[in-house]
C-alpha cells in the first residue's frame, strides 16, 4: 500500500471515529447503550452493521433518508421489551457501500433482511420501516413471508403506487445532486430541512433536541451517506420517477400476509392522509395511525406516543 493510500485510510478511520462519538453520546441521551455486530451481504461481502438494544421478541428496524440506524433511539426507549435489531443500511453509519446497479432493488432489501435474522439466530421477526426503510420491510415480507410476524410503517415512503418521487430525491438524483451531498451540513439549515419535512411544530416546541441536531451533523460530515444515497436513487429513479417493479403492486399488496400497522404525521409531506388510508385499506390486515402536526420521522414529534402504539400493536 502506497503512503497516500495509507493516509487516506487512517483520515477515513478518524471521521469513522469522530462519527461513532458523536452517535454514542445521542443513544445515551436517550438512556440506551446498543452492541454491534456485523454480518456480510452481497456478492462482494460488504459488511452490514447492526445494532443490538434490549430483550424479548424480536424486532427487525430499517431506517429511511432521514439518518442511520441511530435515529431509532427515542422510540426504541419507549419501547421496552423487546429485542431491537437496528441495521445501518449499505452505505449509512458503519456499515460499507455496495453497487445498487448490479442487482434488482427488491433482491438487495429481501437478502439484507434474511442476513441480519440468519445473524440474529432467529426465523421469525417484527419488521419496522421507516420512508424507504417501509419498502425493505415490505419487499422482505411479500418474499419470505414465514419469517415475518407484523409489520409497521412509520411515515410515508415508496410502498403506494400514488406517491411520487420527492422533491428532494429528485434533487438527488440529478447533476446538482452532487453538489448536495459535499455540503456540510449546518444546524440551522438542518432545522429547516426537518422543518421542511413536517416537523415545525415539533421544532418550536422544542421536542426535538440539540442531541439530535448534533449527531445528524457529525453523521453528514464525517460519513458518504451522500454519495451512497445518491447511487442508491440512481439505481431506483428515472426521469419518469420510480423504476418499474419498484413499488409493490395493488395485487402484491392484497397478497401480503403478515398485519400491519401505519403511522403517519398529518404534516408529512411524503403522500397525504387519504392516499395512506387507500393503502391501508387495500391491505388484508392493516390499520392507520395519525399524529397530529406530526412530521416525516414521526416518532421525532412523540416517541413515547409512536413507541406506545408500535409497541401495543406489536404484542397484539
Amino acid at each position: 500500500m502506497n503512503s497516500h493510500a495509507t493516509a487516506d485510510s487512517a483520515h477515513e478511520d478518524v471521521r469513522l471515529e469522530r462519527y461513532l462519538a458523536a452517535e454514542r453520546r445521542y443513544w445515551q441521551s436517550t438512556g440506551s447503550d446498543p452492541t454491534e455486530w456485523f454480518v456480510r451481504i452481497g456478492p462482494a461481502g460488504a459488511r452490514l452493521r447492526i445494532q443490538e438494544v434490549g430483550a424479548g421478541d424480536t424486532v427487525v428496524h430499517v431506517h429511511g433518508t432521514g439518518g442511520s440506524g441511530a435515529y431509532f433511539a427515542p422510540l426504541l426507549a419507549a419501547m421496552p421489551g423487546f429485542r431491537h435489531l437496528v441495521i445501518d443500511r449499505p452505505g449509512w453509519g458503519a456499515s460499507e457501500p455496495i453497487d445498487f446497479a448490479d442487482r434488482d432493488y427488491a433482491t438487495i432489501a429481501e437478502e439484507t433482511l434474511g442476513a441480519v435474522m440468519d445473524g440474529a439466530g432467529v426465523e421469525r421477526a417484527h419488521v419496522v420501516g421507516a420512508s424507504i426503510g417501509d419498502l425493505w420491510a415490505l419487499r422482505f415480507a411479500l418474499a419470505e413471508p414465514s419469517r415475518v410476524e407484523r409489520l409497521v410503517f412509520l411515515g410515508g415512503g415508496p410502498i403506494s403506487p400514488e406517491i411520487v418521487v420527492p422533491p428532494f430525491i429528485r434533487l438527488l438524483r440529478s447533476p446538482i445532486g452532487q453538489l448536495i451531498v459535499r455540503l456540510p451540513e449546518r444546524p440551522g439549515m438542518f432545522r429547516k430541512q426537518l422543518a421542511g419535512m413536517g416537523h415545525a411544530a415539533s421544532l418550536a416546541a422544542g421536542r426535538i433536541g440539540d442531541e439530535f441536531v448534533a449527531w445528524h451533523g457529525s453523521l453528514t460530515r464525517n460519513t458518504d451517506w451522500g454519495r451512497c444515497e445518491r447511487d442508491m436513487v440512481r439505481a431506483i429513479v428515472d426521469r419518469d420517477g420510480f423504476i418499474d417493479g419498484l413499488i409493490p403492486t395493488p395485487s402484491e399488496l392484497a397478497a401480503l400476509q403478515a398485519p400491519v400497522l401505519m403511522v403517519v404525521g398529518t404534516a408529512d409531506p411524503v403522500g397525504d392522509m387519504s392516499i395512506w388510508r387507500r393503502f391501508v385499506a387495500g391491505l388484508p390486515s392493516g390499520e392507520l395511525a395519525a399524529v397530529a402536526d406530526g412530521g416525516h420521522v414521526v416518532w421525532l414529534d412523540d416517541p413515547a406516543d409512536v413507541g406506545a402504539r408500535v409497541a401495543g400493536f406489536l404484542r397484539s
